[in-house]
């Protein structure tokens, strides 16, 4: 019995090791950290990390920056940029934008809420009113220039990292507004028409509306420095080597803000560009994502053991209790496998189209991207039932079902558990990079509860012909594992090694949809399958091992997967 909790006091372990290491980081050099909820202009909550550092008091005022992250992500996505600041000595306001994270939805109202967060920051009375910078990443870039719209003298500068001004969601941008901006545009941005009218990222210096941006009439000169900085007309654009959603987690990008602040802002700390130590903190939150996993299946290992749950444990193949499995083998087994693998894969591009073009945002399902992601489980949901006859026939074990809802919603609210405390102790969630797993507020929990049912529906149905078509209780350990998440993972892995390859190769993603409108976000959302899939399949594989069923790790796999999207992107309708 004692045994069967190892693997959870494990995950608990992993937890606090990785939790305290990315607070240690996070708060290194005196750093406070505080969240923060505050009403809009509008009486809407909007919700912020706040980072203070300990120069910043109210007899000497510290310089401030507005930090804010794109479209379907969170304030957390901008630590590395936060830290990094707060270390410098500027007080940041790492924003979620609206409909996003702890703000009231809908998103894109309240000019993303830029305003908002401006004026909030310029409220506190440790903030130097007169040395005020803004950051954003993507749509995060189009809510402080909202912001630099609303209160054109109410900062001094800002970075535009994979932005851009002008349509659709900005002011165009001149010679003199917005105030002393730098560019960060990446040489493989996955939004080059969007942003700045070019086929190409590697030709944004030809840009006609970056031309109006830095008042020239031909190519613009990476690194180099236009206009004046105390006049507030100076630019600069910086192109580095990567991709859109890499700039989060690089340290080039993050040196780029660092010394554009130093130069236009006053009142930092001088500190090397290159002393960065924001990386510990996302090796720490991966540690807690790590631990978050071992802890479910680890609790869920534990219960297991109860008496209420005996029906649920793996009956003794040996003595005749069940019969043994039996899985695909040969030619059977290489055609699942290439089925299982592949069908989501290319599925995907058009059930996100479809998806984004007729279940639009609605009172019912408030969540665009979670809408597209729906239709695709929907339409592989359907395709996995039309194959389900093809699949090895297992003995049926009825009568579990009540037992495996006990024990699924169990070992998930530990985890939920575990995550509310680690927030408390620590102000993290669990994440690497744009993989993150937050607490749901309030409105999040409905909206998790609309999603669960289907969601759930889909694992129970994909899961259970994973296992007859590859599961058995002779199979080495190991294999099994590789096995089941290849499967569930290796499609996609084919399809963003294409993508990114060919990104690489051409500068552009290729598209495989008429509507290449798609395919940028639709690519990026497509990152976030390969670890999420990669768990679910090791949940599955853990949790089936232990009771021959495939249920239990489905339903755990519905519950953890909704939570996931739900918390993590947009709601784009008032709930």
């Amino acid at each position: 019995m004692r045994g069967r909790w190892t693997l959870a006091i494990v995950g608990l372990v992993l937890i606090v090791a990785g939790g305290l290491f990315a607070h240690l980081t996070q708060t290194a050099g005196g750093i406070r950290i505080e969240d923060v909820r505050f009403k809009g202009a509008k009486g809407n909550t909007m919700s912020a990390l706040l980072y203070i550092p300990p120069n910043a008091t109210a007899q000497i005022p510290a310089p401030g920056i507005l930090a804010v992250h794109g479209y379907i992500n969170s304030r957390e996505t901008q630590d590395g940029f936060a830290i990094e600041f707060a270390r410098r000595g500027y007080v940041v306001l790492a924003l979620d934008q609206t409909g996003h994270g702890y703000s009231d939805p809908p998103s894109f109202a309240n000019s993303f809420g830029g305003p908002d967060g401006l004026a909030y920051l310029r409220s506190l009375p440790f903030v130097d009113k007169e040395n005020i910078g803004l950051k954003g990443h993507s749509m995060g870039g189009w809510t402080v220039l909202a912001a630099a719209a609303a209160m054109p003298n109410d900062y001094k500068s800002m970075v535009l990292e994979g932005s851009s001004t002008g349509k659709p969601f900005a002011a165009e941008g001149t010679a003199t507004w917005p105030r002393n901006t730098a560019l960060v545009f990446a040489q493989y941005e996955e939004f080059p028409d969007l942003m700045w009218g070019v086929d190409l990222a590697r030709d944004v210096t030809t840009s006609p509306k970056l031309w109006a941006l830095f008042g020239t009439q031909g190519a613009v000169e990476p690194g180099k420095v236009y206009g004046d900085p105390a006049a507030g007309t100076a630019r600069v654009l910086y192109t580095p080597a990567m991709t859109h959603p890499a700039e989060h987690i690089s340290h080039e990008a993050i040196g780029y803000s660092l010394d554009w602040f130093a130069k236009t802002l006053k009142g930092g700390t001088a500190r090397p560009v290159d002393d960065q130590i924001w990386f510990r903190k996302e090796i720490g939150t991966l540690i807690a994502l790590i631990g978050f996993v071992a802890l479910v299946i680890g609790t869920f290992d534990g219960l297991l053991e109860a008496p209420m749950f005996s029906r649920l444990r793996l009956p003794a193949i040996a003595d005749g209790t069940m019969p043994p499995h039996e899985a695909a083998s040969g030619r059977r087994w290489t055609t699942a496998f290439i089925l299982s693998a592949f069908i989501p894969a290319l599925t995907y591009y058009p059930a996100f189209a479809l998806g984004g073009t007729f279940v639009t945002p609605s009172a019912f399902l408030p969540q665009g991207i979670t809408n597209q992601i729906l239709v695709w489980a929907i339409i592989n949901g359907l395709i996995t039932l039309a194959l389900m006859r093809f699949a090895p026939k297992r003995a049926s074990r009825a009568g579990l079902v009540g037992q495996s809802v006990v024990i699924a919603v169990a070992s998930v609210v530990v985890g939920y558990a575990a995550l509310w405390l680690a927030d408390l102790a620590f102000k993290i969630d669990f994440r690497f990079w744009i993989v993150a797993l937050k607490l749901m507020s309030a409105k999040q929990f409905l909206i998790f509860l609309i999603y669960l049912i289907p969601f759930t529906t889909f694992f129970v149905v994909a899961l259970h012909v994973l296992h007859r078509n590859f599961s058995t209780m002779d199979a080495p350990r190991g294999a099994l594992y590789l096995t089941n998440i290849l499967a569930l993972t290796f499609g996609f892995i084919v399809l963003l090694v294409l993508q990114y390859g060919t990104l690489r190769l051409t500068g552009k993603l290729f598209n495989p949809i008429p509507d290449p409108g798609f395919v940028p976000l639709s690519t990026i959302v497509a990152i976030q399958f390969v670890p999420l899939l990669a768990i679910v399949a090791v949940i599955a594989t853990f949790t089936w091992r232990r009771t021959g069923s495939s249920l239990p790790g489905a339903l755990i796999a519905g519950l953890f997967v909704t939570w996931y999207i739900v918390a993590g992107t947009a709601t784009q309708v008032p709930f």
